[in-house]
This record gives C-alpha cells, sequence and structure tokens, in this order.
C-alpha cells in the first residue's frame, strides 16, 4: 500500500486508541535500515511508523553534504516509493526536534508538506515532532501552538513534549531525576494551550520515567501510573467521563522495560512506541556475526586477494535487514499491533 494518507493515518491511531495497542516507531537512517522497518511490519502484519530524526537525516544526506532537510526528504521519497510495494499502513514522522533545529529541519519539512497539499497532494511527512522539553513549559506550549495551526493546516499531525526523556540520543543528553515525571499541571497545561483536537491533532510524549538508551530489563524506573493521573485530570477538565483518555501518548526510551510497564502504559493511552536502540542492535550484530567469521575474506590479509562474496556489502547487509526486521516483529508482538493492520 502507499504511505498513508492523513485519513488513514487517522484511522490508524484511531484503531490503536480504540483496541488498545500501540504502534512501533521505527527509527531509519538509511535505505536498509527502512526496508528492514517495512519488512517488520509487513511480517507482523502491522502498520507502522517509520521516523527519521535530525542526526539521521543529517546522515542520510552523506557525509559530505549532512543537510536534515535534504536526508529526510530523501529517506521520505524513497519510503514513498517502496512502501507501495508492501500490505500494510506506514506513516513517516519526525523524531525529536529542539528549538535550535526548528528552521533546519521541521519547519521547512512542513513548508515542503504545504506546498505538496496546495498541489492537491498529499503531505511529505505525516508528523512532527517538536521537541521542547529543554525550555520552559510555558515557552514550550506558545511554540508547539504555533506549529500546531502550521502542521494541520498541511495536515500534518504534530508530536509534543511534556517533561524529560533522560539519557543521551543524537547528541542531546538529559540528567535522570524528577523531571522524568511529567506532572499533573502540565498536562492540564497542555489541554489549554493546545485543546483536544479542535485546533489540529496532536501526540502527547508525556514522560513516566523514561530514558533513551541501552538498560538492562528492570534498571530505568518507569511509573506508568502518572500517565493515568495525567488522562483522569485532562479528562475531569474537559468534563470527559471517568476513564476517558482524551490524550494519544507516546512513549520514549523503552528499552529494558519490563513487558507488564508496557502493557500498563499502552492501557493509559501510549499508541506510539519510539524502538530505536534496539534495532540498531539487531542490524549491528549479525554483521559482526559476519566479519568476525569470515575475516580472512573481508581483510586481505598478507597480500591475499580476499573473498569478493565475503566483502560485498550485499552479503552482510541481507542479514542484518533480517535481523532488524525479526526484531521489529517483537515490538509489534509486545505492543499487541501484530495481525493489526487496516
Amino acid at each position: 500500500m502507499p504511505i498513508a494518507t492523513p485519513e488513514v493515518y487517522g484511522e490508524m491511531l484511531d484503531k490503536a486508541k480504540g483496541g488498545e495497542f500501540a504502534y512501533p516507531a521505527i527509527n531509519v537512517t538509511s535505505s536498509e535500515t527502512l526496508n528492514a522497518a517495512l519488512r517488520g511490519f509487513a511480517d507482523a502484519e502491522s502498520d507502522g511508523i517509520i521516523q527519521v530524526s535530525t542526526g539521521g537525516a543529517e546522515f542520510a544526506s552523506g557525509t559530505k553534504v549532512k543537510d536534515m532537510v535534504t536526508g529526510a526528504t530523501a529517506l521520505a521519497e524513497f519510503a514513498h516509493v517502496v512502501a507501495a510495494k508492501y500490505p500494510i499502513n506506514v506513516a513517516l514522522h519526525t523524531d525529536h526536534c529542539p528549538k535550535d533545529k526548528l528552521d533546519g529541519f521541521v519547519n521547512p519539512l512542513i513548508a515542503i508538506s504545504q506546498e505538496r497539499v496546495n498541489r492537491g497532494e498529499n503531505p511529505l511527512f505525516q508528523s512532527h515532532m517538536w521537541d521542547g522539553s529543554a525550555i520552559d513549559l510555558d515557552e514550550n506550549l506558545k511554540i508547539a501552538a504555533e506549529l500546531l495551526e502550521k502542521a494541520a493546516a498541511a495536515k500534518i499531525i504534530l508530536e509534543v513534549e511534556i517533561g524529560v526523556v533522560g539519557g543521551e540520543e543524537d547528541g542531546v543528553s538529559n540528567e535522570i531525576n524528577e523531571k522524568l515525571y511529567t506532572a499533573e499541571g502540565d498536562y492540564l497545561k497542555t489541554v489549554d494551550a493546545l485543546g483536544s483536537g479542535e485546533k489540529g491533532r496532536y501526540l502527547l510524549a508525556a514522560t513516566f520515567g523514561n530514558v533513551h538508551g541501552a538498560y538492562k530489563p528492570g534498571a530505568v524506573k518507569l511509573r506508568p501510573d502518572v500517565l493515568k493521573r495525567g488522562q483522569a485530570v485532562a479528562a475531569e477538565k474537559l468534563g470527559l467521563p471517568a476513564g476517558s483518555k482524551p490524550f494519544e501518548l507516546v512513549f520514549h526510551g523503552g528499552s529494558g522495560s519490563l513487558l507488564e510497564e508496557i502493557h500498563e502504559a499502552v492501557s493509559y493511552g501510549v499508541i506510539k512506541m519510539n524502538v530505536d536502540t534496539d534495532t540498531q542492535y539487531a542490524f549491528s550484530r549479525p554483521i559482526a556475526d559476519h566479519f568476525f567469521k569470515n575475516y580472512d575474506g573481508v581483510l586481505k590479509i598478507d597480500g591475499e586477494v580476499g573473498n569478493k562474496k565475503t566483502y560485498d556489502p550485499r552479503s552482510y547487509l541481507k542479514k542484518a535487514e533480517a535481523s532488524m526486521a525479526e526484531r521489529i516483529v517483537e515490538a509489534a508482538q509486545a505492543l499487541k499491533s501484530a495481525g493489526q493492520k487496516l
């Protein structure tokens, strides 16, 4: 199927919220990792989200060019072509974008999508993330409101973050402290600034102890009840029945999370979970194995000629794609999106 239209993306999110499951959102940095994501979703019979970070986009443009918009556009255009060959729906998203990179990343990409929509086409990306977690919440939400207006006009969904995800990703580091837990008042301020959908649809990355990076199970101290309380105070403010889940939530920094914690978070309204650290390892692991087992073939040792079949990049990238796809199937099963394609 082709890349999801704005309408199909909306259906995907509605189905996830109503069915209490979440989509894996897979970070990609190349055509090969993008192919792995598509294969993984198809093997799991799950729709899904493919996303590009600022650093991933810069890398995708080439180490000589190093331009985020160029790399993101190239990956999106590639996805629009190859995704049409797969029997699942895929939405394209951009990951964490801090304030100092807005004008070099998200704003130009929204402008590209607006131009496409003006021509009667679909947007290039279906959603973008604004990460204002490093600045004051009031300024964060003021910028979010401005971006939401532009995104809605271009038929794009905005993801915003309140609270802080700990650890390090793409060179941005955050301490592990109480800021990892979004306060109830922050949820209320978000409703005041962004509404509940009438100003444009948005996803909320509220934090409940999330940490980016690789951790052993149990090392990350999650408190999913923070999400439950946030939904409750927002529902009360909006006059909704008890048990309502007005926010569509995003789970960042899920590596090392226990399955029961993931399921609890999903039950409180998480419909998107970012997966990056684990898929990076799944991609790299078979490449390392290939090189260790074929060192005399991939290297021209002692003047020998090596073995072209083992140093041909296709020989190990095929294995990497398959391994990463397998990890994505695991993610879809854990998030209960497997078998749930539209």
